[in-house]
């Protein structure tokens, strides 16, 4: 199977890896296809982390919300804790860039990479969350044989400094050094857990 992780070329990197082993074959398939489902519904992702964090909205192009799986081009209004983006209208927001699915007789494999992008709500086309336009991250949830894994893989993540708005540079570089201190380590490492965790419903 082909890499769906875009390549590390500057600034932080971030990978966290959880997985689950089930008992038979029919069970790791089943799991599979349930923990996908669970990454592919990001407005459940806050009900899914063990820990308070960021809320996920899908929204199409013109940010209208979706209530169902997340599709290419779709974006995701967060709502992040702590100071709002003025330029996103209080929020951060990042376009589903590319979604992989494959598989072969011992393995499959679901894939989303997010990027940061503009608010689809205002013709301001600056780039409305706290890291640049080539930050990525990418989850990804994978079954080999017996053994259902979820991990996840941030790249590229410089700090958006390029914003024309004072306030929204300071909170940029607020936001993106708490996320670069720890703060994303905990809330990405609740979620992948919590995807894989086999109690929830």
């Amino acid at each position: 199977m082909r890499d769906p992780i875009p390549h590390q070329h500057e600034g932080k990197q971030l990978d966290l890896h959880s997985e689950k082993a089930l008992d038979s074959l029919e069970q790791s398939k089943d799991f599979y296809q349930l923990v996908k489902n669970r990454l592919l519904h990001a407005h459940e992702w806050h009900h899914i982390a063990e820990i308070p964090a960021a809320t996920f909205v899908l929204t199409d192009q013109d940010g209208n919300k979706l209530m169902r799986k997340m599709q290419e081009n779709d974006l995701l209004r967060i709502d992040i804790p702590g100071p709002g983006n003025s330029s996103g209208d209080g929020y951060d927001w990042v376009r589903v860039d590319n979604i992989t699915e494959e598989e072969n007789l011992n393995e499959e494999l679901c894939s989303i990479t997010l990027r940061p992008t503009s608010n689809p709500e205002n013709d301001d086309k600056e780039v409305a969350h706290f890291f640049k336009n080539m930050a990525t991250s990418t989850l990804l949830v994978k079954r080999l044989d017996l053994k259902v894994i979820v991990e996840y893989h941030g790249r590229n993540e410089l700090i958006n400094s390029d914003s024309s708005k004072l306030t929204d540079k300071i909170r940029n570089m607020i936001v993106g050094l708490a996320a670069k201190l720890g703060l994303s380590f905990s809330q990405w490492k609740s979620l992948i857990e919590g995807l894989v965790d086999d109690k929830k419903d």
